[in-house]
């Protein structure tokens, strides 16, 4: 398809701009909404590089220019009213001009606070991997992650192992309960030996990702 052709299925409003959500295509986090002009489509289609439209500036930008934050555009989808676009990409750095990882980092409590949670939007296993990563750092006591971190990757991949099986066992004759609660186990515990081993989780989500596209 033409560029012309695919732009053709956009609706931009009156000032020539549509709303464009960038997502982190690995995790799932909604990064940010900006706005991106027709030229500033174009330009994100042709370079593989996010670029949107500045309201304020009035002119054209590349996300990370400066900063080296840049966004790396693995797909464009355009909603179904094509009224809205939506950027995956693969971020460097934090998207958002705070410092943030995401610019929606606030979140609205069931009473009506606000509080932070720089986790928004990102896939549970995401934020189950940076939960760990955090308990590494910290090491707090009485932490079942700290214990297992402190028995060593030898330990941990012995834990990985019965899991393993006792996801087996449950998938043979137990329920859907059990099965779905020892599955659980075995993905925590496997990203416990991930971070154990030191290796990022982003390594295993690079490796599905390029496995099935």
């Amino acid at each position: 398809m033409s560029d012309d052709a695919w732009l053709s299925t956009i609706k931009f409003d009156a000032e020539g701009l549509v709303p464009v959500v960038a997502q982190e295509s690995r995790s799932g986090t909604v990064l940010m909404l900006a706005y991106a002009s027709r030229d500033a489509l174009r330009q994100t289609r042709s370079s593989g590089l996010a670029h949107y439209y500045s309201r304020t500036r009035r002119s054209l930008w590349q996300k990370g220019e400066t900063s080296g934050h840049v966004q790396r555009v693995r797909q464009i989808l355009v909603d179904c009213d094509g009224d809205t676009v939506l950027y995956r990409v693969s971020q460097t750095g934090p998207a958002c001009h705070t410092g943030e990882r995401t610019c929606f980092a606030t979140v609205v409590t069931s009473d009506g606070a606000a509080t932070h949670c720089p986790d928004a939007g990102g896939h549970v296993l995401s934020r189950v991997a940076e939960r760990i990563a955090a308990r590494a750092a910290v090491r707090p006591e009485g932490s079942y992650t700290t214990q297992l971190l402190d028995e060593g990757v030898a330990v941990v991949a012995q834990k990985v192992g019965e899991e393993a099986v006792e996801v087996v066992v449950a998938a043979l004759a137990q329920d859907d309960a059990r099965l779905a609660a020892e599955a659980a186990d075995l993905f925590y515990h496997m990203l416990v030996l991930f971070q154990a081993r030191g290796v990022s989780s982003d390594r295993i989500w690079d490796e599905l990702e390029q496995r099935y596209k």
